[in-house]
């Protein structure tokens, strides 16, 4: 016996053979994935050019095409910004003063050193050009010397005038020059000439820059040159010669061959290696949050398979209608996938492979946020208004809101441009309106052959085997009438509580319909359609009766699979007995021998199962036990129903079939609780209402001629 919690030698082989299974799976999707976003996918006369190459041939647009050159447009804003001359700033009447006070300063300290009659000549000079940042020529300090005490006084105040004049004007520091041939023009005519030197020499040496470059105004400007140039536009007619053979390719040449879809890109290590970084995310994303989020989905590879595969598929269609066009990318119907995933495998799913298509998307229209946004929350509604698609016209308003959804994306990026082509703007909606039909016709019609394929129960394919002209309920109403009746009061009981718990409710009702099916091979064997009163099984020992009973879980599957039902339907013909055992046959083979257990194979009485495996299954054979015990008891009050239901629930407790779905012991309750309240409305109580006269009389003559006859 193996000790709980422990895993068999087999399990271990089944779960490491599992874990390189869903590798290999993750390796191929990667690889797909890769080689659909690097490889060229179609055919085309591209070419593989870069600049400084010889055109091997003439090179002809194939088609009209109006496109703008962006290396052109740069060109001419660059233009546009260096015409912008640099900016500076007002002149700083701080420095001014300044300026004027530092005059003040020197001229006291000059006329000190003037009148200093003990100094030399040298020990004079020597102090003037002492003075900090004021360098004067030699023959100005020797005519500021010799100048008079009046020449003195007058150049004094000339100075400091003519000073405070320019300080006023704009000094650039790349201007000095400038600013000193000024100085001369300033100095007044009454001076003489030795006095104009001095006065001259002294107003460039106290000179300084009061204006500056404001850096932040000039890029300003300079950007708002930029803003002010027109795109450059080209229109290339179809057959125009871009490249003649044995010219050499410029950055124009490429861009002119890139706007009209004839240049292919050569591979780059840097393009591959971002393109694999992409991969590895998407995959490891997506891997993680179905492990994390969507159990059911991770455990059951084909599911997985699926997913792989749908994605991959969009991507390679996204690939082929995106790259080099203009409206196409609009009608790219990337909401089908999502309403795909949300319709088979839950709108969660939907949610994350949208956004991963998008991001997807961007990285193909190389950047374009638009179209990524228009991916990705087109996927998004359509993935969130999807609820139960129990009705054709789901998919009709599910394809309503992506078209809404499109056209406010395209709206949102197009109207803050300012756009003024009215055409294209009404172009793209009515593309966008177009891609929700679409998606959502694409979704419907591939539903059936992905269902098919996959195995995957869409709750289109319920709603057609719930029908009652289905050809095996039609040949179950028509061979075993009691069991079809049987059927409908679980199905209704079962998709009651289904329904009360959040369990699928329509795949139960269907499972319901179906579980029996096997009793239409020997109906008369079963109680139900026993209508003579004679039980057939009085005259067969037990263990062909228990082989009997039990064929009907064989036989049915068959029957199912005869018919091609889902295997999450088949599911419920074997899981709605799970182990179970034949009591009544087990108890007659007991009685057969002497009460004594070792002599009675128990085995052979009972189901070969497996035990229910989901909530709906489990929910099944909780209801056929229920139904089928209180139509024989026939209660006559809801207590009594209750004790029924309770009874029936803990067997199947005791006998551990519940023990692997996940059913809890809340949900148990609700569930018994869903039961008593719809057996109590289908076999209350009944008032026994008195007969007629009439009917009396004709009853009593009836009888007597009866025992007359």
């Amino acid at each position: 016996m193996i000790a709980q919690g422990t895993t068999s030698p087999p399990g271990k082989r089944r779960e490491r053979w599992r874990r390189l299974r869903l590798l290999a799976l993750g390796l191929a999707f990667s690889l797909a994935m890769a080689a659909i976003l690097i490889v060229p996918l179609l055919p085309s006369n591209r070419v593989t050019l870069e600049v400084g190459d010889v055109a091997p041939t003439d090179i002809r647009a194939p088609r009209r095409v109006t496109y703008i050159s962006k290396i052109e447009t740069a060109q001419e804003e660059e233009r546009a910004a260096a015409a912008v001359q640099p900016i500076y700033g007002p002149p700083e009447t701080r420095i001014a003063r300044q300026q004027v006070a530092r005059a003040y300063q020197v001229l006291d300290f000059l006329t000190s050193v003037r009148a200093d009659s003990y100094a030399t000549a040298y020990q004079k000079r020597q102090a003037i050009a002492a003075i900090v940042d004021l360098e004067l020529p030699p023959e100005v300090v020797s005519a500021l010397l010799a100048l008079s005490d009046a020449s003195w006084k007058r150049v004094r105040q000339e100075t400091i005038n003519v000073l405070d004049q320019m300080m006023r004007r704009p000094i650039r520091e790349d201007a000095m020059d400038e600013a000193y041939r000024q100085v001369s023009s300033l100095i007044s005519l009454a001076l003489s000439d030795q006095e104009a030197m001095v006065v001259e020499g002294l107003v460039r040496g106290l000179l300084v820059p009061n204006t500056f470059y404001d850096a932040e105004a000039t890029e300003a400007a300079r950007q708002a040159a930029r803003e002010g140039v027109a795109p450059v536009e080209h229109t290339l007619l179809p057959g125009e010669v871009i490249l003649r053979s044995g010219e050499i390719v410029t950055d124009l040449d490429l861009e002119a061959l890139e706007a009209v879809g004839l240049r292919q890109r050569t591979a780059r290590w840097g393009e591959i290696g971002g393109t694999a970084l992409l991969v590895l995310l998407t995959t490891v994303s997506m891997g993680l949050s179905i492990r994390r989020f969507h159990p059911h989905v991770w455990q059951r590879e084909r599911n997985l398979a699926l997913v792989a595969f749908l994605f991959v598929f969009f991507v390679l269609v996204a690939k082929v209608m995106m790259p080099g066009r203009t409206v196409l990318p609009y009608l790219f119907p990337a909401a089908a996938l999502a309403i795909f995933v949300s319709v088979l495998l839950g709108p969660a799913l939907a949610v994350i492979v949208g956004i991963l298509l998008g991001a997807i998307v961007g990285f193909i229209t190389q950047g374009s946020l638009e179209l990524a946004a228009y991916v990705a929350l087109g996927s998004l509604v359509a993935a969130l208004v999807l609820e139960r698609v129990e009705r054709v016209n789901a998919f009709f308003w599910a394809g309503i809101y992506v078209a809404l959804t499109n056209i406010a994306v395209v709206l949102a990026f197009r109207l803050p441009e300012g756009a003024t082509d009215t055409v294209g703007m009404v172009t793209l909606v009515a593309v966008g309106v177009l891609n929700g039909a679409l998606s959502a016709s694409l979704t419907l019609a591939g539903l059936f052959v992905v269902g098919n394929l996959f195995d995957i129960t869409t709750s289109l394919q319920l709603l057609e085997l719930a029908r009652p002209s289905h050809p095996l309920l039609s040949e179950l109403l028509h061979k075993a009438p009691a069991t079809y009746h049987h059927t409908v009061m679980v199905a209704n009981l079962a998709e009651q509580a289904a329904e009360r718990i959040g369990a699928n409710p329509l795949l139960t009702r269907v499972g319901a319909f179906y579980h029996d099916i096997g009793k239409i091979v020997r109906p008369h064997f079963f109680s139900e359609n026993q209508m003579d009163g004679v039980n057939i099984h009085d005259r067969l020992d037990p263990y062909t009766s228990a082989e009997i009973l039990i064929s009907h879980v064989t036989d049915g599957l068959e029957l199912a699979k005869k018919y091609r039902l889902p295997s999450r339907v088949r599911a419920f013909i074997p899981e709605h007995h799970g182990t179970m055992r034949v009591s009544f046959m087990y108890q007659k083979a007991l009685q057969e021998a002497g009460g004594d257990p070792s002599k009675v194979d128990e085995a052979r009485f009972r189901y070969p199962g497996p035990k229910p495996q989901s909530k709906e299954t489990a929910i099944l054979m909780l209801a056929d036990g229920c139904e089928s015990a209180v139509r024989a008891a026939r209660p006559t009050s809801v207590e009594e129903i209750e004790k029924i239901v309770r009874k029936i629930v803990e067997a199947r407790l005791a006998d551990g079939q519940l023990d692997e779905c996940d059913l809890t012991l809340r949900e148990l309750k609700q569930v018994a609780q869903s039961f008593v309240e719809t057996l109590r409305g289908v076999y209350h109580p009944r008032v026994k209402y008195p007969e007629p006269e009439e009917r009396q009389g004709l009853k009593h003559s009836a009888g007597a001629a009866h025992s007359t006859g």
